[in-house]
């Protein structure tokens, strides 16, 4: 997650959901941003490769503060998986370093491999991520020519769906999974268990969470939402004037006095339904302020 620190007054306050074209990186997507709105304190949820396109929600002003409540959600991705070609990038920008005949693949086969990477699975990292080892990201290292040893790391593949196109050597994918997940290594272990290799060759983000495509608009075209909506996958609690007025004091409360139930976190919101605080569960039944936004944005 990417962030500009500072904060002036009257800088505008909320969320974008851009889509986010091919050949940017997040953060040139999070610069343009900052021009257009004429503020230096944007940030964003997760990373879009620069191939990729699709869902990129950022924070703005104060908002930034909310990222850490969409970071770890689910994502959906429509990708496009090219057998028999392996790639150093596992994608379509990298160069080619070895080709297969794979043109005999079954529908049957495909699926029962896909399955196989459903579900709890282990990935290794590949090195063109941004993942930090002893302090420097790994696609800084393979740039450099530079590889290192990556240990696994656990990943969540909810949905591995595959449909064939005219190209027997071309398949349309489905994938929903927990945030950390890299679909390129998906592609690439897919090919493997297919005995060959293959690479990602498109990739489409088209939902983080509750944030879904069709509502993502064109990097001019932005549309800043009202802070509340950075605190979509949490249970929303409106409070009276008096709470209120503890609340945007940071003050520990008893958990009845906001209505929450469940384990949290809770967005505490005003009558008029702006989002004054984020909530978390303390010592029993008190809950105590993770973050409080009512006195960075002017209303």
């Amino acid at each position: 997650m990417s962030r500009s620190r500072g904060n002036r007054p009257g800088d505008p306050v909320g969320i974008c959901i851009v889509d986010k074209p091919a050949g940017m990186t997040s953060h040139d997507v999070v610069s343009a941003v900052r021009k257009l709105l004429d503020t230096p304190r944007v940030g964003h949820a997760g990373t879009l490769d620069p191939m990729a396109t699709g869902v990129l929600v950022l924070g703005v002003g104060a908002a930034t503060k909310l990222l850490t409540f969409i970071t770890g959600v689910s994502k959906t991705y429509e990708a496009t998986i090219r057998f028999g070609v392996e790639t150093d990038s596992l994608d379509a920008d990298g160069a080619v370093t070895a080709t297969h005949e794979m043109a005999g693949l079954s529908p049957a086969q495909v699926h029962a491999a896909a399955k196989e990477l459903t579900g709890e699975i282990l990935q290794v990292p590949p090195m063109v991520s941004a993942l930090r080892v002893d302090g420097r990201r790994l696609h800084q290292l393979a740039r450099e020519g530079i590889e290192v040893e990556r240990q696994p790391r656990p990943a969540t593949v909810s949905q591995f769906d595959l449909v064939p196109t005219a190209d027997p050597l071309v398949w349309t994918a489905t994938v929903e999974c927990s945030s950390g997940t890299y679909v390129r290594s998906l592609a690439a272990d897919l090919g493997k268990a297919l005995g060959g290799g293959a690479h990602l060759s498109a990739l489409r983000r088209s939902s983080v969470g509750p944030y879904q495509i069709a509502e993502a608009q064109p990097i001019d075209a932005a549309v800043l939402l009202p802070p509340v909506e950075g605190v979509r996958q949490l249970q929303h609690l409106q409070v009276d004037e008096q709470i209120e007025v503890f609340v945007r004091h940071g003050r520990v409360l008893e958990q009845e006095q906001i209505g929450a139930t469940g384990v949290g976190p809770w967005a505490v919101l005003s009558a008029s339904s702006a989002l004054l605080a984020v909530y978390e569960p303390f010592r029993e039944t008190r809950c105590k302020p993770s973050i409080v936004l009512s006195n960075e944005v002017a209303e």
